[in-house]
């Protein structure tokens, strides 16, 4: 059967493409996202903790009809992503500066607000203060805020992690199909802002230090499975990942700077350093499934 997109490590087949297309016949009056739902719910496309994968079969079926493959019903609000969300509303915050030392507002407050009322702060201020502004991650994920004396100082993501890093999977040994198989046991750590007002010394690496320990625990919590390892991208250009250093993350090399979807084998983004922290000392044998 001829293969015409690999997705998110899933051969999608001709077979498949006619399961969709009688899946939209079907139901004519569907959203987009009714028409992920009972696709995820047919490919039983569920992680680990149970809960469909409707945003990434979303992300599918958008590819699949940019290509021709499918026709979809009309989206009810097209975002640069494809997904209906909305704008993150802006939160106003108290931004006095803090400029005391660590050990005056240690220890810190960590707050995971996914799914929480402090969502939208957070996401406010990604939007507001972060280079990248913000967006939603897909698939498994974690959002942290970071307060001091009730006053919010930074915020955290944590998300599935990318599939594709030749110098990770060479730090880590794995094959393709461990990768495949197992790479829900990292997590990418692509959100880290300190607000501007906020001037503390080795703020930066108390976080990370103290990070390490949290989402570890907070991740099985919440998805039922464990994670062994961690990863980031620093953007050269920008910053000199001094804080990732301190707290003890592994510098592995560059990015290739092609993006996750390029065809062409050529740079066209920045090139990012690869920074890993292993959360166990065997975490080699457990993302290789050896020792699980």
């Amino acid at each position: 059967m001829q293969t015409i997109l690999r997705y998110r490590g899933r051969d999608i087949t001709e077979e498949d493409v006619r399961f969709i297309r009688q899946l939209i016949f079907e139901h004519p009056g569907d959203s987009r996202w009714a028409l992920s739902k009972k696709l995820c719910t047919a490919w039983n496309w569920v992680q680990q903790n149970g809960q469909l994968k409707d945003m990434v079969c979303r992300g599918l079926m958008l590819a699949l009809h940019r290509q021709g493959h499918i026709i979809l019903p009309p989206a009810q609000k097209v975002t640069a992503t494809g997904y209906n969300r909305k704008e993150p509303v802006s939160v106003q915050v108290d931004q006095t500066p803090l400029t005391s030392s660590l050990k005056d507002i240690t220890p810190l407050e960590f707050r995971q607000v996914r799914k929480t009322p402090f969502e939208g702060l957070f996401s406010s201020l990604l939007k507001e203060h972060h280079y990248l502004g913000y967006t939603q991650p897909v698939g498994e994920h974690l959002k942290y805020l970071v307060f001091a004396n009730k006053q919010p100082i930074a915020c955290l993501s944590w998300s599935s992690a990318p599939r594709h890093i030749g110098v990770r999977d060479n730090f880590i040994g794995w094959t393709q199909k461990d990768r495949e198989k197992n790479l829900f046991l990292i997590a990418y750590n692509s959100r880290f802002l300190i607000l501007p007002w906020i001037q503390v010394s080795c703020l930066a690496s108390h976080i990370l230090a103290q990070m390490t320990k949290i989402v570890q625990r907070d991740w099985e919590s919440i998805y039922k499975h464990p994670i062994y390892y961690l990863e980031t991208f620093v953007d050269q250009e920008r910053f000199k990942g001094t804080c990732y250093f301190a707290a003890n993350w592994l510098y592995l090399g560059q990015t290739t700077g092609r993006g996750k979807n390029d065809h062409t084998g050529k740079a066209n983004r920045s090139l990012k350093a690869v920074l890993g922290y292993p959360l166990t000392r065997d975490f080699r044998k457990r993302l290789r499934g050896l020792n699980r």
